[in-house]
C-alpha cells in the first residue's frame, strides 16, 4: 500500500476513535512516572525492619507517591509520611519499648491500653493530621463487630487511627470510634495494598514481615492467638498480594514480637531485601506511560 493511503487510513481510523472512545486532549499528553505505593505490614518489634527498606529507597532516590500501614507498619508510615527520615525513625523504634506505647490495664476487653503510644506518636511525627501530610497517607483499622476493614486518610488527626491499628485483640483493648470497636487492621487485611491503589498508586511495593516458624507448640495464651491469627491471615495472604506489584520479605523470623533490642539485625534485614528490589523498581521508573493530563493512560491500539 503506498504511503498515502496508509495515512488516509491511519486518519479515519483516528476520526471513527474521536467519536467513539474517550475525548483525549493530545497536547496535553505527558510521559509519567509511575506513582509508586508503599504498603506495610505489622510486626510489633519487627516493624523496625521497615526503616531499613525506606533507607535503601531513599538512598536510590525512588520516589514514593502514597504510604500505608497496619499495626505496627502505621506507625512507620505516618511518621514518613510526615517528613520523619528513616535514621529518625529506626533511631525511635530501636530505643523504643513495649512501655512507651502501652500499660497493663486488665479489663474484660484486653490486658493493654494504648493510650501511651499518642504521647510516642507526638514526639516522633512532624505533623499530626492526614491533611496535611508530605506523602498521602492511609491507615488501616479493622471493625471488630463486622469484620470490615475501616481506612483512614484525607483528614482528621492520625493517632485515634495508629492507636486501633495497633490493638492486636485479645492483648490491646479495642478503641472505640463512631459506634465501633476497632481493631488490628491486620486482622482484616495483612498488608493495606489496596487502600495504596486508592490512594493513587499505580505500583504497589508490598513489604511483609512473616512471623516466627510455626513448628514449636505454643507455650501460653498470647501465643496460642498469635498462632490462630497465622492461620487466618494465611488464608487471606493471596488478597494482598494481587494488589502489589513487588513484595519485600525482609528476613525477621528468628526475631520475637517484642524484639525491640534486635534493631541493627532488624534494620539490616529491611535494607538487604530493599536492595534486592531496587533493580526492578528502577525499570519502572525507566519505563514512563503516556498518559493524559487527567492522568488515565492512552489506549495501546486505536480501534477500528
Amino acid at each position: 500500500m503506498r504511503a498515502p493511503q496508509k495515512v488516509a487510513n491511519f486518519s479515519a481510523a483516528l476520526r471513527r476513535y474521536s467519536h467513539s472512545g474517550p475525548k483525549i486532549d493530545w497536547a496535553a499528553v505527558v510521559a509519567s512516572p509511575p506513582r509508586i505505593g508503599l504498603a506495610l505490614g505489622g510486626g510489633f518489634a519487627r516493624g523496625i525492619a521497615h526503616a531499613g527498606v525506606l533507607a535503601v529507597l531513599e538512598r536510590h532516590r525512588i520516589p514514593i507517591h502514597c504510604v500505608t500501614g497496619v499495626s505496627a507498619g502505621s506507625i512507620v508510615a505516618a511518621a514518613y509520611a510526615s517528613g520523619a527520615s528513616p535514621t529518625e525513625i529506626a533511631r525511635a523504634g530501636c530505643a523504643m519499648r513495649f512501655g512507651d506505647v502501652a500499660r497493663w490495664s486488665l479489663s474484660r476487653m484486653g490486658f493493654v491500653a494504648s493510650g501511651r503510644m499518642q504521647t510516642f506518636l507526638r514526639r516522633l511525627l512532624k505533623r499530626h493530621r492526614f491533611e496535611v501530610m508530605p506523602i498521602p497517607l492511609g491507615v488501616l483499622a479493622t471493625d471488630l463487630c463486622t469484620g470490615e476493614t475501616v481506612p483512614f486518610r484525607d483528614a482528621g488527626e492520625v493517632f485515634l487511627p495508629i492507636r486501633a491499628s495497633c490493638s492486636y485483640p485479645g492483648l490491646f483493648q479495642p478503641v472505640r470510634h463512631d459506634g465501633r470497636l476497632l481493631v488490628d487492621g491486620a486482622m482484616g487485611m495483612e498488608i493495606p495494598a489496596l487502600l495504596a491503589r486508592h490512594l493513587g498508586a499505580t505500583h504497589v511495593i508490598s513489604v511483609h514481615l512473616p512471623a516466627q516458624a510455626s513448628h514449636l507448640a505454643p507455650a501460653n495464651i498470647f501465643q496460642v492467638v498469635n498462632r490462630y491469627f497465622q492461620i487466618m491471615q494465611g488464608r487471606s495472604e493471596q488478597d494482598w498480594r494481587n494488589d502489589s506489584d513487588l513484595v519485600v520479605t525482609p528476613d525477621v523470623r528468628a526475631v520475637d514480637w517484642d524484639g525491640f533490642g534486635c534493631g541493627q539485625e532488624l534494620l539490616m534485614a529491611g535494607e538487604e531485601a530493599a536492595s534486592a528490589a531496587v533493580p526492578k523498581i528502577q525499570a519502572w521508573l525507566a519505563n514512563r506511560q503516556s498518559v493524559t493530563a487527567s492522568g488515565e493512560p492512552i489506549p495501546a491500539s486505536i480501534p477500528a
